[in-house]
């Protein structure tokens, strides 16, 4: 596309004509073997967390960038970041616009008495790392951390600006969307923000081993309040007439009447007479009584299944007879005596079967 010689400005290109392109540089690049991680934001939204909020905030107090950083947001909103890299120190992205630009940002590392200072002022206040990654952290805390000038987030002054774009501004809109995209990422993984600044985490959780007991124990004060008392396990509980060495001292108790010699001599004969307790069984002694349970249940149901089949045979056999007397009866029935062939026969009864 050629220059306009008016003002050595490119022609506009629609956010439409944008996004064909750079979906076809990210094919291009994935192709070629690169990790390419572009920026996609849901809705109008940049970003949503504690950590994408603040960085996005904390650029948009320097006057520096305030007349640049509107076209960056609609630059970042239309999906034109094609790739964004955070490393310590850098950032690297690829920007479509009229062609496609490359952005580089060079932060400086957050200098070791500023980080210093922070971890001494949030001691004690953060529980966890994931608390702290979260942004699951107290009011104070956040003040610390996004204090313009003095917290993690950088200023001006420590940002260098570069863009392959024809713009002769410091910050033109490609490095805007690319700031602003930093923030999208941080709402995902706000770990970067800590391995941008050259900062270990880590080191803001652990510092408050190291502190003496007197922060910890106003961490617990802190925590252990009367009205968050009342309001976790639903009761009026009334502290106001307890001092504080009453609720961290816990009270003596009160002294026991002096027992008189027979009071004493009743109970020990009383213990003497209590056998002692049976020590638990080991391991080896219930592996044992466990076998001979299963023993015992295997011998039951073995004697269980005999009875049942002597019952079963028992029961087949009286059928059988039974049956066996029905048939001889009925065989019986059809035998008759004839008297009179009888006497012609010399006088014998004669058995005639039918």
């Amino acid at each position: 596309m050629g220059w306009y010689s008016y003002d050595n400005w490119r022609p506009y290109v629609s956010a439409a004509e944008r996004r064909r392109r750079a979906a076809k540089k990210i094919d291009k690049m994935r192709k070629d073997g690169h990790n390419v991680s572009p920026i996609k934001i849901v809705g109008r939204k940049i970003a949503a967390t504690f950590w994408g909020e603040a960085w996005c905030k904390n650029l948009e107090a320097y006057s520096d960038y305030s007349n640049r950083l509107p076209r960056g947001r609609t630059y970042v909103r239309n999906g034109s970041v094609i790739d964004l890299q955070i490393e310590v120190g850098r950032v690297h992205a690829i920007v479509s616009g009229s062609e496609i630009y490359k952005v580089a940002i060079e932060i400086k590392p957050l200098a070791k008495k500023r980080w210093a200072d922070i971890k001494g002022q949030c001691a004690g206040r953060i529980d966890s790392l994931i608390e702290l990654l979260r942004g699951s952290i107290s009011k104070g805390v956040m003040e610390i951390v996004t204090r313009k000038g003095e917290g993690l987030f950088p200023s001006p002054r420590e940002i260098s600006l570069r863009c392959s774009c024809p713009d002769w501004a410091t910050m033109c809109k490609h490095v805007a969307a690319t700031l602003y995209g930093v923030g999208a990422r941080l709402d995902h993984e706000p770990e970067l923000l800590f391995t941008l600044r050259g900062v270990d985490p880590t080191e803001m959780v652990e510092v408050a081993v190291d502190q003496p007991s007197t922060i910890r124990k106003s961490r617990m004060s802190r925590v252990l309040k009367t009205d968050e008392l009342s309001s976790v396990f639903g009761v009026d509980i009334d502290m106001s007439e307890a001092s504080s060495e009453d609720v961290s001292t816990p009270a003596k108790p009160a002294k026991k009447a002096k027992r008189t010699s027979q009071t004493r001599k009743k109970s020990t004969a009383r213990t003497n007479k209590k056998t002692k307790a049976k020590p638990a069984p080991t391991k080896a002694v219930a592996k044992k009584s466990a076998k001979k349970a299963a023993a015992a249940r295997e011998t039951t149901s073995k004697k269980a299944a005999t009875r049942r089949t002597t019952v079963r045979k028992a029961t087949t056999k009286k059928t059988t007879v039974k049956k066996a007397a029905i048939r001889k009866a009925a065989s019986g029935r059809k035998t008759s005596t004839v008297k009179p062939a009888a006497k012609k026969a010399g006088g014998k009864a004669l058995k005639v079967t039918k």
